[in-house]
């Protein structure tokens, strides 16, 4: 039986071996927007809207959004897209994803900033909450006039940014705007609330990087990543957010440069 396309919406930039940008959950490709055009100058870099979040629909009838069928369906759109065994750089959601990719030899390497889950059960039950007190703000009376005032902004941003102030009402709107949008945000919370990381090893490079400031997946996760994926490069991101490509985007672009050249390095050896 014919296997349907799924369809997503993406940003593509750049040429060179192929990079796929994995975003949160909630979010979008365009919180990939600091870093692109720097990864761009390398790479044929493709920031995709995962199916369900952004403007990608969700998957087709039938699929579901457990791990093992999200690691499926990222397969499947590296096919549909003609992609053979991309780099991959993710956060969050994404990052976890990256690593469950990795772990599959489905990808050449994988960077993880602020990967979910290597968190105990109050650490993602806070991380999930958390997530969803925010999806709900933007469904309030007078919620998303509040992002105009940058006293709010920095206060609530605070939760995902280590320099919240340095994101402007407008992008922090939209990105409120498509979270509350979001028709697979309940589908993968669900789905997030009975998982914990166990794959096996990547043999593929990978690099785990963890913001300081992180507010959502606490920075002490780290060390249980640590503990899972021994022969990974760990990394953490002084001043950084649970997003750290918007708080550091120069800092992010060299550690996912740096991934995917080392890939290669280890490939041509």
């Amino acid at each position: 039986m014919t296997r349907q396309p799924i369809e997503i919406a993406f940003e593509r930039r750049g040429s060179g071996s192929p990079l796929v940008l994995l975003h949160g959950i909630g979010h979008r490709w365009q919180a990939w927007e600091p870093v692109l055009d720097r990864l761009a100058g390398a790479h044929d870099v493709v920031a995709v809207d995962l199916p369900g979040f952004g403007r990608s629909p969700l998957l087709p009838e039938g699929r579901g959004y457990d791990m093992p069928s999200a690691v499926q369906a990222c397969a499947d759109i590296f096919e549909d897209m003609g992609l053979d065994r991309p780099h991959v750089a993710g956060n969050s959601l994404g990052a976890v994803l990256g690593l469950e990719l990795a772990s599959r030899g489905l990808v050449s390497s994988a960077t993880a900033l602020a990967p979910a889950g290597f968190w105990t059960p109050r650490d993602r039950s806070w991380a999930l909450w958390v997530l969803r007190m925010i999806r709900l703000s933007g469904r309030l009376p007078g919620g998303s006039a509040l992002l105009r005032w940058r006293y709010f902004r920095v206060v609530a941003g605070g939760l995902l940014y280590g320099h919240p102030s340095r994101m402007s009402a407008e992008i922090m709107l939209a990105d409120l705007v498509s979270m509350v949008g979001s028709p697979a945000f309940d589908l993968v919370a669900a789905a997030g609330r009975g998982y914990a990381y166990a794959a096996p090893a990547p043999s593929v490079p990978v690099t785990v990087a963890w913001g300081t400031r992180d507010r959502i997946l606490w920075p002490r996760q780290a060390g249980r990543a640590a503990e899972l994926l021994p022969r990974a490069r760990h990394v953490w991101l002084p001043r950084c957010g649970h997003v750290p490509m918007i708080d550091e985007p120069e800092q992010v672009a060299t550690l996912i440069l740096e991934t995917c050249a080392s890939a290669s390095r280890t490939e041509a050896a």
